[in-house]
């Protein structure tokens, strides 16, 4: 986003037309900002040609999976419907790695009739994945290597007590399970969580991988998910992507060599391909002020962006429609039923009612996390796409809320 001629732009264009072409409030993602992202991590790791399989639970609008399908890459998924929606925008079933968490037997065997890649996380899918399938199916095995990363336990799922992966310390149990039904696995997974910051979190990870490998002659690919660590605001530190690509690059092709064959390395970026391509505008409704605080309520709230008040995260807001004003602290919050605080004591061009608030880094987790809590509608999307606003989501109306609620008569 850029200041030019007092006018927040984005891509060219102006956000507040967006704002009042589309009204509030609206995600809009800025195309350019998703492809240089796609490909800044792409070159980190040349001349390995790393395989990107974008974790489509961040953002899964059909447009901007087709904007990434169009780039080179492949998609991560957690559910079937997600890989419905990839195969849908364009992505080959074989593109496509199907990482569900807590699911039964029957939704894995639907990923398989699809062609998926799948990757299993417990010992009892994978004992009733060999029985069924044993070596005409082949599986990736996702491992809970015991790292804490990110240095909060509702974004690190690769801790001790993660509900995700198997734990390497069940590896021997693993290795009879497999041994027992002559499965065929053809790769090892790992994904320690979010915002993080030291690349020797992902060479740590790397090593028990590698080790893990040794006992598993058919691997074709070796996935460390992602979890690197975006700027929320200004001077934020952020995962040093070309040291990580060097690093990493470096001995993952030392490891191919012990191991006596070239593998894929894939990541599953998804906070880092879209978060800071994002922007959500909301409409100041009332400036309301108490004994101690002045409050700026907008038209959202928890039910479109849950962020703030599920990972207490920092999203940075500014007033686009008096971006010369006189700065005043504002405690910035919705229109729910519940405490649903955007940001405290935050410093602001002065705000009146109507004017437009813009919340940076909206591209990940927004509108995928959003609800109809309170029978609020959910916003619209736009792209910027070669400089033109694109409508890639109507908002939502009445009828959406109740298209599938059944009547009946009461008697």
């Amino acid at each position: 986003m850029e200041l030019i001629n007092d006018v927040y732009t984005a891509g060219g264009v102006s956000l507040t037309e967006v704002a009042n072409n589309f009204g509030t409030p609206v995600y809009v993602y800025h195309a350019d900002k998703i492809i240089a992202q796609y490909k800044r991590l792409k070159n980190a790791f040349k001349p390995l040609d790393i395989q990107i399989k974008y974790a489509c639970k961040a953002l899964n609008n059909s447009a901007i999976l087709s904007l990434l399908q169009r780039e080179g890459s492949g998609l991560d998924t957690v559910s079937i419907n997600e890989a419905l929606l990839g195969i849908k925008a364009g992505f080959k079933p074989d593109d496509i790695i199907f990482t569900p968490n807590c699911v039964g037997i029957d939704e894995i065997k639907q990923a398989v009739e699809l062609g998926l890649h799948i990757n299993i996380d417990n010992i009892s899918i994978l004992e009733q994945f060999g029985a069924i399938y044993g070596n005409s199916v082949p599986c990736c095995i996702r491992l809970n290597p015991h790292i804490m990363a990110g240095g909060n336990t509702k974004i690190s799922t690769g801790h001790i007590d993660s509900k995700f992966g198997i734990s390497i310390y069940q590896l021997r149990h693993v290795l009879r399970v497999v041994k027992s039904h002559n499965m065929r696995i053809n790769g090892l997974h790992m994904h320690t969580g979010s915002d993080i910051l030291d690349p020797g979190v992902f060479l740590q990870g790397a090593e028990i991988l590698f080790d893990a490998a040794k006992d598993f002659p058919d691997l074709t690919f070796i996935d460390f998910g992602s979890g690197f660590k975006v700027a929320y605001k200004e001077g934020d530190v952020t995962t040093d992507i070309e040291e990580l690509g060097q690093l990493l690059g470096n001995r993952f092709k030392e490891f191919c060599n012990e191991y006596g064959r070239e593998l894929e390395l894939w990541f599953e970026p998804g906070k880092f391909i879209v978060s800071e391509a994002g922007y959500f505008l909301v409409k100041a409704n009332v400036i309301k002020q108490t004994t101690a605080t002045v409050f700026v309520g907008v038209d959202s709230g928890l039910n479109h962006l849950i962020r703030p008040m599920l990972y207490d995260s920092y999203h940075e807001i500014i007033n686009i429609s008096n971006p010369n004003g006189k700065q005043r602290i504002y405690t910035v919050v919705g229109n729910i039923c519940e405490t649903d605080t955007f940001g405290w004591d935050r410093k602001l061009s002065e705000v009146h009612e109507g004017d437009v608030l813009c919340f940076k880094n909206a591209g990940a987790y927004g509108i995928t996390m959003a609800s109809n809590y309170n029978a609020r509608t959910r916003p619209a999307e736009v792209l910027i796409y070669q400089q033109q606003a694109h409508l890639i989501r109507k908002r939502e109306t009445l009828n959406d809320l109740i298209q599938n609620e059944v009547p009946i008569t009461f008697s």
